[in-house]
């Protein structure tokens, strides 16, 4: 955020200055078509639609969910769910465009007659049944374009409402956008001076879009508000309701709120509110193609699958399993419709098209389980969950065809209206950070929860050290495996029916290689010590059963290439054989998915040698998903309570390390919650020992400023480099207003509002800190001139400085690497290297200090160095009513 990084840093602390340009770029593509249409009485047509549609795509689609990904990290909830939702939206008009201009361009020689125009230049023919498919297929543009457009309307009207409670820029933008998507419906079924309405309201995009860009960027560049309309909203989100904090504490998985990653759980239930949507227009015969509403399902499914990684990335498992397996469902679910509604036959519909698939069956297992993650959460989580289930259960094989479409339909009309209310109750309580639209309590208790699911009484303290093997995206990996394992169920069946084996394709692929992909790359990050191994392989374990025994048998593959796989199926027993010894490092629930797919892939080697007894594998894969859904159910209840309620099974090849046993830890530790605990850290770091120890956001490694030694040892310990400087903790601001220093009145009055609290001050270096207590360490910590103050929110670190003195502290982390969440993790990373670790369970934050350079505060000025737990923005809201008061 710093000016001296100039223009382009602009658009990474403001971020709202490239989502509100594309919007406003994309609009201004549709009108100038818009009006083309309505001046010349006929629309683009081939490669003018198809160009019309990857520009839409890269800048309207790739940019602003490039604004949307930095919003979330700026801890933005309403831009970071707004740029990511308009994102899909702008996409999916690209991708209508695109399709429709090569069905025009590959059908040039037929007459078409141009009824009407949107965004997405959709053309259709004034058709009667008797007339070609071409013109029927334009028809069905026109009707998937609508069913898009609608529930688009109603989230946008939504966006701007919200947006009104935190400027009046976004309002007016997201409201032209609202407005112009109306007349763009209606441009699809009426004459063309509905495009020259929407042209109009385009225009009124670009200029707000403009204006408003225009006012961010300057505020990125001079770091203050020269244009209004940032700042002010238009009014207080408080007189939406009545906060209720009963509701707002009972929420258990939330209890870290001001992490450095924005909440998705809105994003979430946006995405969910526009693909049941869409099916439902489809369900009810509003849609007689399901083309291109795969296409725009699959859009906002990818839009849900970000929603998910920013719940990883906020350690939230229950919502990155949640969001991510609903985007797997409505991926396969969009794509199943597709192959029905353009390749199977209706003779063949009600045979093999609905009977014969059984991978609904795990959704309906999977969405129950997530209904007892949100247990723990609320009301409104519960009653979605459920909605799903009712969705995965409308779509099970053994429902009639006749009632199938009716069923599913009632079920996504009523998911869709749970979903925009979530997405509502969502976006007003994250902006307010308090429960002011009623979201219900917690179902159960989470002390009754734990004794309900505990699989037998635990010692007080089992749970101090945690395993580092688990991942918050373990259940995410059961779960997409175990649709993949019965969903290919019916391999003997696909051989012989082509209608089958079409489906079967998008059902293994999409989520045993698509989604284990996404998985593979949360667990890259996810800090487990073999990483994404497993994950990655079963990639290419799925994409080669589907390739083979789906496929191949669309391709006619010669005796070569079989020869080929078969080389290929002993190649992964091997592997997976490795795979199983990583497995015995985790626990017995992993070593049996391994096992048993040890066995699933002899299946597969004898299939390339027509060998195959069809009954061993689908007991093996129906062994498979059943290991999954218990895998998935106890990751997602023992990561959402932190300790091993659901047993998981010891790992069959220990670590040298007991995690019981003290004794056997790499370094001495210490129980915070004893006297005992802290004065026995104190002592080490007396003896001039570096210590691990918690703080009021992530573990820190601390040293005493007595030995300046000891500061010297935690650059080597970290690999840290020698240029960043180290800062100084202190108990409370009382203890700086003993050193004398000599600071401004604007600087005490502004430390003593943020202090205790999750920021850090640079201010002046001065002999004050003598008097404070740093003595010999004086040139150890800081820089030449300035100096990092911490006062943690923290009971345990404020009484250790208190014993200690001042200590020189710096994340517990090698340098890096992600923070160090947990003592375990300390223990785990740097236990061989330090003296001692002070046990305090979980961190009460995910990510650092939010780093404030404090050293032209006397100029009116501050500037963020670094944005931790605390937002940028709630600093600089402090900083404006510290100075107002001062005056």
């Amino acid at each position: 955020m710093a000016t001296s990084d100039g223009f382009p840093a602009s658009f990474y602390g403001e971020p709202g200055v490239l989502g509100m340009l594309s919007n406003g770029i994309s609009a201004f593509l549709v009108l100038l078509q818009n009006f083309n249409t309505a001046h010349t009485g006929s629309a683009p047509v081939g490669v003018e639609n198809i160009l019309a549609g990857v520009h839409l795509i890269l800048i309207g689609g790739i940019c602003q969910l490039v604004a949307g990904m930095l919003s979330f990290r700026k801890y933005d909830h309403l831009s970071g769910t707004a740029f990511i939702g308009y994102a899909a939206l702008w996409g999916s008009y690209g991708a209508t465009r695109i399709y429709f201009g090569a069905v025009s361009q590959s059908n040039a020689s037929t007459p078409l007659q141009i009824v009407s125009n949107s965004s997405t230049a959709v053309m259709s023919s004034l058709v009667t049944p008797t007339e070609t498919p071409v013109c029927q297929l334009c028809l069905s543009i026109n009707e998937s374009a609508i069913a898009g457009l609608v529930p688009y309307i109603l989230l946008s009207f939504l966006l701007a409402f919200c947006s009104a409670t935190v400027n009046y820029i976004m309002p007016f933008v997201f409201g032209a956008i609202t407005a112009t998507l109306v007349f763009e419906a209606v441009g699809l079924v009426a004459s063309s001076w509905a495009l020259v309405v929407a042209g109009v309201l385009e225009l009124l995009i670009l200029i707000f879009a403009i204006y408003g860009s225009t006012a961010l960027l300057i505020k990125g560049l001079t770091q203050r508000l020269v244009l209004k309309g940032f700042g002010t909203p238009l009014f207080n989100v408080l007189l939406l309701g009545t906060a209720n904090s009963t509701n707002a504490q009972s929420i258990g998985q939330e209890k870290k709120k001001n992490t450095k990653y924005a909440e998705p759980m809105a994003l979430g239930f946006f995405c969910d509110s526009v693909a049941p949507f869409i099916f439902a227009f489809y369900s009810f015969g509003y849609m007689k193609s399901f083309g291109l509403g795969a296409a725009w399902v699959s859009i906002i499914a990818v839009a849900q699958l970000f929603s998910s990684y920013y719940a990883h990335l906020r350690q939230d498992c229950y919502h990155t399993t949640k969001f991510g397996f609903h985007a797997t469902y409505w991926l396969i679910k969009a794509w199943d419709e597709f192959v029905v509604s353009a390749l199977i036959t209706a003779e063949s519909k009600a045979v093999s098209g609905r009977e014969a698939m059984v991978g609904d069956w795990f959704f309906v297992v999977a969405g129950l389980v997530l209904c007892v993650g949100s247990l723990n959460m609320d009301v409104l989580e519960l009653i979605h969950n459920l909605l799903f289930v009712l969705l995965t259960v409308s779509t099970i094989p053994q429902i009639p065809l006749q009632g199938y479409y009716i069923f599913f339909g009632v079920a996504c009309s009523m998911s869709t209206a749970t979903s925009i209310y979530g997405t509502f109750a969502r976006l007003i309580n994250t902006i307010a950070e308090k429960s002011l639209i009623p979201v219900g309590p917690q179902p159960i208790s989470t002390e009754q929860l734990k004794k309900a699911m505990s699989f037998k009484k635990s010692k007080q303290g089992d749970q101090e050290v945690q395993p580092q093997t688990d991942q918050v995206s373990d259940s995410l990996f059961y779960l997409s495996n175990g649709v993949a394992a019965l969903s290919a169920l019916h391999s003997k069946v696909s051989s012989e029916n082509l209608s089958l084996l079409h489906m079967t394709v998008p059902w293994v692929l999409i989520s045993g290689a698509i989604i284990q992909a996404y998985v593979s790359r949360l667990q890259v990050s996810g800090g487990g010590r073999f990483g994404s191994v497993i994950p990655s392989i079963y990639v290419g374990v799925w994409a080669t059963w589907t390739w083979f025994r789906f496929a191949g048998n669309l391709l006619q593959l010669s005796t070569e290439v079989v020869y080929g796989f078969t080389a290929g199926a002993i190649a992964l027993l091997v592997i997976n054989a490795v795979l199983m010894s990583i497995a015995a490092h985790r626990n017995l629930v992993l070593l049996f998915l391994t096992a048993v797919m040890e066995v699933a892939l002899v299946c597969f080697l004898l299939s390339t040698l027509q060998r195959l007894p069809y009954e061993l594998e689908m007991a093996m894969l129906a062994l498979v998903s059943i290991i999954c859904i218990y895998g998935a159910l106890a990751s997602l209840v023992n990561c959402i309570f932190s300790q091993r309620l659901l047993p998981m099974g010891p790992p069959l090849i220990k670590e040298k390390v007991k995690q019981d046993a003290f004794s056997e830890l790499p370094c001495p530790v210490a129980n915070s919650r004893l006297t005992s605990g802290l004065l026995k850290i104190a002592s080490l770091l007396e003896e001039g020992g570096v210590c691990g120890i918690p703080t009021d956001t992530v573990y820190a490694l601390a040293a005493s400023c007595k030995n300046p030694q000891a500061i010297e040892n935690i650059y080597n310990i970290k690999d840290r480099p020698a240029e960043k400087p180290i800062c100084i903790c202190i108990s409370s601001v009382e203890q700086l207003v003993a050193a004398k220093p000599p600071f401004s009145p604007l600087l005490w009055e502004f430390m003593r509002s943020v202090y205790p609290g999750g920021i850090s001050c640079i201010i002046s270096k001065g002999d004050w800190l003598y008097r404070l207590g740093v003595g010999p360490a004086y040139d150890r910590v800081g820089t030449k001139d300035s100096i990092m103050i911490r006062v943690p929110d923290h009971t345990v670190t404020g009484h250790l400085c208190d014993i200690t003195g001042p200590l020189a502290i710096t994340s517990a982390n090698p340098s890096g690497e992600p923070d160090s969440t947990h003592h375990s993790m300390v223990i785990n990373r740097l236990g061989h290297k330090i003296q001692g670790v002070l046990c305090d369970g979980d961190s009460n934050e995910l990510v650092a200090s939010t780093v404030v350079n404090c050293l032209r505060i006397d100029e009116g000025t501050i500037t963020i160095v670094r944005e931790g737990c605390v937002p940028a923005v709630k600093v600089q809201q402090i900083f404006e009513r510290v100075k107002r008061s001062m005056v």
